[in-house]
């Protein structure tokens, strides 16, 4: 028996989309991967240093997740720019990443932090993304994560009767090998930052690759 897209979860007469419930997860399990690496390992800065932080990463990554989804098809944004239900559907990791990161050098400037901050978030966004695309993969064609059409064995029929790359079990087979890869360098003698440097370039690496075999980018 085949998967009938998009994925829906029945709890009693509920059905809820896969998608949130594995959106949902991913920052809750995230989180917990957060909590416990920083009580394991530390921490390169103090208790209010880290929420400043951790606000500021939210904020950053809510605001350009947000807005690269809006570039990602400007004439669109512009033509539905009153539109407040069209503007808040959708978002982009890139977006969120970048935003994020911008967000916390600020905060950091703001507030003389000195020390990197960002080793402790590597291993739990790698995780994160990777549960959240699960969902993604679960909501078919709605969500836009799908590849291009593929002869290949392996193609997924979400529901169009084209058999796509599945691209978001790419995704997610190569983003467990680099926490993997992540955790192993966590073990070792090296400078700080030089873990969340690996996620950015190892994420931003398989965006590349992934990318080019979706018909569309940014999601």
């Amino acid at each position: 028996m085949g998967i009938h897209f998009p994925v829906n979860l029945r709890v009693g007469p509920l059905a809820i989309p896969a998608h949130f419930v594995f959106e949902s997860l991913a920052y809750a399990i995230g989180f917990r991967i957060y909590l416990y690496l920083r009580s394991r390992h530390g921490d390169t800065v103090d208790s209010e240093a880290r929420l400043l932080v951790i606000a500021g990463a939210a904020v950053g990554a809510a605001l350009g997740s947000k807005i690269l989804n809006w570039f990602a098809d400007p004439i669109q944004t512009l033509h539905n720019w009153h539109n407040v239900f069209y503007l808040m559907q959708g978002k982009t990791i890139i977006g969120g990443l970048i935003g994020g990161l911008l967000a916390v050098e600020a905060v950091k400037r703001a507030k003389g932090i000195t020390r990197r901050t960002g080793d402790l978030f590597a291993i739990p966004l790698a995780a994160g993304i990777a549960i959240g695309r699960i969902g993604c993969f679960l909501a078919g064609l709605e969500d836009g994560t799908y590849g291009t059409q593929t002869a290949l064995p392996w193609g997924v029929d979400f529901g169009d009767g084209v058999r796509r790359h599945p691209t978001q079990i790419y995704e997610i087979v190569a983003l467990a090998l680099l926490v993997l890869v992540l955790a192993g360098l966590s073990k070792q003698v090296r400078r700080e930052g030089d873990i969340f440097k690996a996620f950015m370039v190892g994420y931003f690496s398989l965006r590349i690759l992934v990318d080019y075999l979706k018909p569309g980018v940014f999601c």
